[in-house]
């Protein structure tokens, strides 16, 4: 079945991508150029006050997206299933970048760089990690017209969720990382940190500093994690503005969520089962519940399965503690 015409085709939407874009940017000046203008320790009231803030501001879009669409197209059924296919985007987004802040965890911890810095370290790693969303997200918007290429990332968030699913845990080692290692070869760094900098010059030498290194990996791991992510948002509505939208909210809260959840995030160890069966049910959609329901899988139905996913794995987690070993 061919797919309904895009609401807001990206041709007569540029204005509002490119508002958006600024909107985005403006907040993170505001974030790194007032609030953590000095490089500080992140204290968990901080980060709770941010996360508040950012979450705030996401369903805040909802519902200007909410009566924007309803004035737009006169349709309250209209409005009602854009805002909950932004909603349900924003959760799943969400969600799958829970794996991120094990991940930035670990490698704080291998480079040993202090609290106060890391703040600087993502602030620059999601900024990144905004650009290389848009690339994933408009190569998505295109690929995504054919059938056989909706299919082929279908199979591949089912085997991704099946994968992760029966697979065990695998520790990151940083040490053992082709990319880190292929910097060390090919830059010059240094192994003491020259307070917020990612470059330092001695002498008539530039050297990479331990941030740097650590960015980079970060960007790095980003991007395999949007192999996942942005496909599953796609299995929930095929409009690029939606996709890219619930995508950057998503991101933008992702560093107070890691100073929010760093020192307890392991606790939640059977999060990765309700991920994974999230990633299986997007999956499904694509190759066929959308197909079964005409083309396209209930938006509110969606949001309650995923919803259950990875809510009732957060609260089995806390129920059941890992056995301490």
């Amino acid at each position: 079945m061919d797919q309904a015409p895009l609401l807001f085709p990206i041709n007569d939407y540029w204005w509002f991508y490119a508002a958006f874009i600024g909107f985005v940017l403006l907040m993170l000046v505001i974030d790194l150029g007032i609030f953590h203008k000095d490089s500080h320790t992140v204290s968990f009231k901080e980060a709770g006050l941010w996360s508040i803030a950012w979450v705030t501001l996401a369903m805040g879009f909802c519902g200007i997206l909410y009566y924007y669409t309803l004035h737009k197209f006169q349709d309250a059924s209209v409005a009602k299933e854009v805002s909950l296919q932004f909603l349900t985007g924003y959760v799943i987004e969400k969600s799958l970048s829970v794996d991120n802040i094990f991940v930035f965890v670990v490698v704080f911890g291998f480079f040993g760089i202090p609290p106060k810095y890391q703040h600087r370290v993502l602030f620059f790693g999601i900024l990144g990690a905004l650009i290389f969303r848009a690339i994933f997200i408009s190569l998505g918007a295109l690929l995504m017209q054919y059938k056989a290429v909706v299919w082929i990332f279908g199979a591949f968030l089912i085997f991704t969720g099946i994968k992760m699913m029966i697979s065990e845990e695998k520790a990151i080692d940083p040490e053992q990382n082709w990319l880190i290692k292929f910097l060390k070869k090919h830059l010059r760094v240094t192994h003491q940190f020259h307070e917020h900098h990612f470059f330092v010059k001695e002498g008539d030498l530039v050297f990479a500093t331990p941030l740097f290194i650590a960015l980079v990996f970060l960007e790095f791991t980003d991007v395999i994690f949007a192999v996942d992510s942005v496909p599953a948002i796609f299995a929930i509505t095929n409009e690029p503005l939606l996709v890219f939208t619930s995508n950057i909210f998503a991101i933008l809260g992702l560093r107070s969520l890691y100073f929010l959840l760093a020192g307890v995030v392991d606790k939640f160890y059977l999060l990765k089962y309700g991920l994974a069966a999230v990633l299986i049910f997007v999956g499904l959609k694509m190759v066929w519940l959308n197909d079964l329901y005409d083309g396209h899988f209930p938006i509110l139905l969606s949001l309650a399965i995923i919803t259950v996913f990875i809510g009732s794995s957060i609260v089995a987690s806390l129920v059941f503690p890992a056995k301490k070993t």
